[in-house]
């Protein structure tokens, strides 16, 4: 079995997903609005996208900046069309006021997902108690992923709890994959590594013309020799 590390890449748009697979990249993570964090992209981007590259697409489904749900009934409505134009595979994750996961929020949306896989994104890092949202999320159909930095400040502020959940694998509420992402440089990957960490998320680190500029191959190639 392959001991490949998982190497994800935001992507915005045709271009994006192009140099990011000629890269080297596993699967891409499809948003549109990054001034907002990344909300769902139209379906004729995530069509166009489709069609461009034989990867996996991970779409985003969020309507506004922040983590609350906002109007779930049209969560429920953009999956139901993504779903229709052949996405599988998808990015979602809201929280209460207080900081809690919004499980109503959630559970509505996932079960029009009826299976799909999905990554629970970074409303981890801002929850009130990352221990009880996993364990509140652990039997929903469908989670197989945490996009993380271990801390809302980024990788660095999180790294002890980043390889903290990882040395927890399989326990309750911690069977999913811990993907880090979230001011991840390549410095910080020996140690994610040697903790056991396997899949990684990249989205400016692959522009060195920053958000402006479009998915650099060359940028991605060396996140993917460095992983192998």
């Amino acid at each position: 079995m392959s001991n490949r590390a998982l190497l994800e890449v935001i992507a915005l748009d045709v271009e994006d997903a192009v140099a990011a697979q000629a890269g080297g990249a596993d699967r891409l993570e499809l948003v549109t609005d990054m001034a907002a964090d990344g909300l769902t992209p139209p379906r004729e981007t995530f069509a166009a996208i489709r069609a461009a590259v034989d990867i996996p697409l991970r779409v985003m489904l969020r309507r506004t900046d922040g983590f609350a749900a906002g109007e779930v009934s049209e969560l429920v409505r953009v999956a139901r069309e993504l779903r229709a134009e052949g996405a599988q595979e998808f990015v979602l994750g809201f929280l209460d006021a207080d900081g809690a996961p919004d499980l109503a929020a959630v559970e509505a949306v996932v079960a029009e997902l009826d299976g799909c896989r999905w990554t629970f994104h970074r409303a981890i890092d801002r929850a009130a108690d990352r221990d009880h949202l996993r364990k509140a999320l652990a039997d929903l159909p469908g989670l197989d992923t945490y996009l993380t930095a271990g801390a809302a400040a980024g990788v660095d502020a999180g790294l002890p709890v980043l390889l903290a959940e990882a040395a927890r694998g399989g326990e309750p509420g911690y069977g999913a994959r811990i993907l880090v992402g979230g001011g991840l440089t390549l410095a910080h990957l020996p140690v994610l590594r040697a903790g056991g960490i396997d899949a990684f998320h990249i989205g400016g680190a692959a522009r060195p013309s920053g958000w402006g500029g479009p998915v650099s191959a060359k940028a991605v190639a060396e996140w993917r020799a460095v992983l192998d």
